[in-house]
């Protein structure tokens, strides 16, 4: 495995990079209140009970993995220009996260009508990635199967991104664009896309701009069925195939905003999307289906980026509609650099404590665990002062979302610098711009990659021990979750395994037997 060595950050720097008023927001005592938050929500004292037999004892307790789920998505697979840096990718995995988020954009997992990219083809290979050039075919997302598999065998928990998504750039494949009309279409015009002739959201969205929901759906009487009998096949399919593998689904993605136009009317054929035209109450539909093809145990999730009040209602509204959601995912994409040199400059209250728990606290309020699903924080100019910047801001928040009861999951967007989604490989174009990455892109780790390796495996790690005393408090005091435990005594030892959960056993009886 390689031993990634990432520069160490001095207080000097820190206090270089970051304003008074920055550092007065992340002050002592606001950093004591999170360790207090930490240590009451995501610790807890483990006792042990040994037979009076073995004389001697002594207790040694490590920490395999943590109940807490830190991720990142893992789009990148096999896409990185050379087996190297593939396999340095790969070794991200399992090491600093725990958990891989996993593209299931039906554009581009159906890149043809009734051809899902399930298994993996030349054009999803380490090799072809390694050859290809720009254009990318399928916008850095890989085939399944191999993905999965990898996932599996490192005991990485899975997480698939997403099934239900108005999105006609990202999601809607241009194939079914197509089968819109045509003098609908020309409404919509490639003026507004002439790269590559593709739909944009708000070029769709503009072709029905004068239509309600009902004319919609008098005018394209055949779209309306197709959208939703695919739809719904397309998740049966993936359920089929993935649901016993995979441990949590982004059901619907980013729909909140056409909740609270007034666009999901129950008993309707055809929703008015932002977007454009989506099966109607389209959100109450993917969770019905979902929950009806899933596995009991999987974890159906809602998604969004709109962290605001038509967030909570229409999670209330779904679930007193009889909708199984078990979680809910809070995007927080720092997309712009400046919103990050305003933050280190005392210029923006963006994600200041306060601003974190009371978002937290308001969609909290819907009664549901959170994920903070999809992380960018950018390195502003790539310069060192931009990476200190990336990994200070990054330290606070997690360090804060961490605390917090309500989260249960951080998640990482663009792992590394120069691979994101329809921009070159490598260069600074798109996404790529924001050099978001933990790592660069020749792979040396930033700064920000050696806080958050520091905070997931040294800081919120337990390792102790102590010498058993029959009648004594015999305990321990850890992070949430899994752990061997070796008991050595005047003969021997042995070792077992043991879980420290929020809501499981917190008393072990351990034998040699």
């Amino acid at each position: 495995m390689t031993e990634y060595k990432a520069p160490q950050l001095s207080q000097a720097e820190i206090d270089e990079a970051f304003s008074d008023t920055y550092r007065a927001l992340w002050n002592d005592d606001e950093q004591r209140r999170i360790d207090a938050d930490i240590e009451k929500h995501r610790k807890a004292d483990g006792l042990f009970q040994l037979p009076a037999s073995a004389a001697g004892r002594e207790v040694r307790v490590e920490q395999l993995s943590h109940d807490f789920v830190f991720g990142a998505h893992i789009f990148n697979f096999d896409q990185l220009g050379s087996d190297e840096r593939n396999a340095r990718y790969k070794e991200l995995y399992g090491t600093l996260f725990n958990s891989a988020t996993i593209a299931f954009y039906w554009k581009q997992l159906e890149l043809e009508e009734g051809r899902p990219r399930f298994r993996a083809e030349y054009r999803d290979t380490a090799e072809f990635w390694n050859r290809c050039g720009d254009p990318q075919p399928h916008g850095r997302r890989p085939a399944v199967d191999p993905v999965v598999e990898f996932c599996l065998s490192k005991g990485i928990r899975l997480h698939g991104h997403t099934l239900v998504w108005g999105n006609n750039r990202w999601q809607i494949p241009d194939w079914l664009i197509n089968k819109i009309p045509f003098d609908y279409l020309k409404k919509a015009n490639l003026e507004h896309n002439p790269k590559d002739n593709t739909l944009l959201s708000e070029a769709t969205g503009c072709a029905f701009e004068g239509m309600s929901a009902k004319e919609m759906e008098k005018a394209l009487p055949e779209y309306t069925t197709l959208i939703n009998t695919l739809t719904a096949k397309r998740i049966i399919e993936i359920a089929m195939r993935y649901g016993d593998k995979i441990d949590s689904w982004d059901v619907v993605n980013e729909s909140a905003g056409d909740f609270g136009r007034g666009g999901m009317v129950p008993g309707s054929k055809l929703c008015k999307s932002w977007y454009g035209p989506m099966p109607g109450d389209y959100t109450f539909r993917g969770f019905k289906i979902a929950e009806g093809v899933f596995p009991p145990e999987a974890k159906l999730n809602i998604n969004d980026y709109n962290l605001g009040e038509d967030y909570v209602r229409q999670v209330r509204s779904l679930r007193a509609r009889g909708c199984k959601i078990d979680i809910m995912g809070a995007q927080m994409h720092l997309f712009d650099p400046q919103i990050c040199r305003d933050i280190a400059d005392g210029k923006s209250l963006v994600q200041s404590p306060r601003e974190v728990r009371e978002t937290i606290g308001r969609i909290g309020r819907a009664g549901l665990p959170i994920h903070l699903s999809e992380i960018t924080i950018t390195s502003p100019g790539g310069d060192r002062r931009g990476q200190v910047v990336q990994a200070e801001i990054a330290r606070n928040l997690y360090r804060l979302w961490f605390s917090h009861p309500a989260t249960e999951a951080i998640v990482w967007w663009n792992l590394v610098d120069g691979t994101a989604a329809y921009a070159p490989l490598g260069s600074e174009e798109g996404e790529n711009r924001l050099r978001a990455g933990l790592v660069g892109y020749d792979f040396a780790p930033k700064p920000a990659f050696r806080t958050l390796e520091r905070l997931i495996r040294t800081e919120w790690r337990t390792e102790t021990g102590f010498d058993y005393a029959d009648g004594g408090d015999n305990r321990f005091h850890g992070f949430y979750g899994d752990y061997e435990v070796e008991v050595r005594y005047d003969g021997g030892s042995f070792t077992r395994r043991i879980t420290l959960s929020k809501d499981g056993v917190r008393e072990f009886t351990l034998s040699p037997d």
